[in-house]
């Protein structure tokens, strides 16, 4: 048998081998697609401090909103604390005592959450949208544009903060309206900053130059381009914003400049527990404070958590 018969039969031999399938039949693959939400899901369960930040905070929330309803007490009327013993240590009426007007010390907590983390949310939401509006035009326009409108930011940087706070409340007043509107629209300057300096990154890099080539508008490459990859910083700068404007409202609340009465925040308690230390009324301070610090930690914990749940090279493409 010549080479060439022996090479057709080893061929015929090899194809016979071969799997057959149907026509138009994909072949299985154990390859799947992971969807993008639970592949940043996962980035974010891997950080242990973060979910534990994640329930403490859940917890923490519900029992403002739900703690008055299975605990009802008295928070918003002094005259019907009278015949309450005041300053009184903790009891089983009371569970964290009374504090110096009468008002149980539990339920107060909750109560002053309520406005702290309600003030401190929609403060950050609007700190974060000004701030990211202003940072994107300003990084991506660049030129002049980006120049003046820098110039205008570091003026406002140049202001102490909490000095213009106490200057505004003490001129407009404190209402609850008034305290989130001036925490939240003068809190986005550094914000503003950090997301300038994505835009005016992003703006640079060849996927960006190439869609401008290619005769895509500004506001074309700002929502597919700029935006997706500055998601990591934005959501964490969010998450910062709401830790900032807790504790500045309670810094506020701290000098007595915080929530006007009947109505009460965390730092206005601090205030009034602070006076009562040195007489030995430990839990009017220490509680509170513990959930304060916790509180402002655990975002933080979030917030980094977040920022690697976003980060674009940690996604499998």
């Amino acid at each position: 048998m010549n080479e060439e018969a022996m090479s057709s039969e080893i061929l015929l031999e090899t194809v016979d081998r071969l799997p057959t399938s149907r026509p138009h039949e994909v072949p299985p693959t154990s390859d799947k697609i992971v969807p993008l939400w639970r592949q940043r899901l996962t980035i974010f369960t891997h950080n242990k401090l973060a979910v534990a930040s994640v329930i403490f905070l859940f917890l923490i929330t519900a029992a403002c909103y739900l703690v008055p309803l299975f605990h009802p007490t008295n928070q918003t009327n002094q005259a019907a604390t009278f015949g309450v013993q005041w300053n009184a240590p903790p009891s089983w009426a009371h569970p964290l005592g009374t504090d110096s007007s009468g008002f149980d010390e539990l339920g107060r907590i909750f109560y002053g959450g309520e406005y702290s983390l309600t003030l401190g949310i929609l403060s950050g939401f609007i700190t974060i949208v000004i701030g990211t509006v202003y940072g994107m035009i300003s990084g991506f326009v660049a030129g002049l544009t980006d120049t003046f409108m820098m110039r205008i930011l570091d003026a406002f940087l140049s202001i102490p903060y909490l000095f213009l706070l106490i200057t505004l409340i003490s001129i407009f007043g404190r209402s609850t309206a008034f305290l989130i509107g001036i925490i939240g629209f003068t809190l986005w300057w550094g914000n503003a900053r950090i997301i300038r300096g994505d835009a005016l990154l992003i703006r640079n890099l060849e996927y960006s130059q190439a869609a401008t080539a290619m005769g895509a508008g500004k506001m074309h490459i700002i929502r597919r381009h700029v935006f997706p990859n500055s998601i990591s910083n934005i959501v964490t700068v969010a998450t910062f914003s709401v830790a900032d404007a807790i504790l500045f409202l309670s810094a506020l609340g701290f000098l007595g400049l915080g929530i006007q009465t009947p109505q009460t925040d965390w730092g206005t308690m601090l205030q009034a527990g602070a006076s009562q230390i040195q007489n030995g009324f430990w839990w009017e301070v220490f509680p509170l404070a513990s959930i304060f610090i916790l509180v402002v930690v655990a975002i933080n914990y979030i917030g980094d958590a977040l920022r690697d749940a976003f980060e674009v090279r940690l996604i499998e493409r």
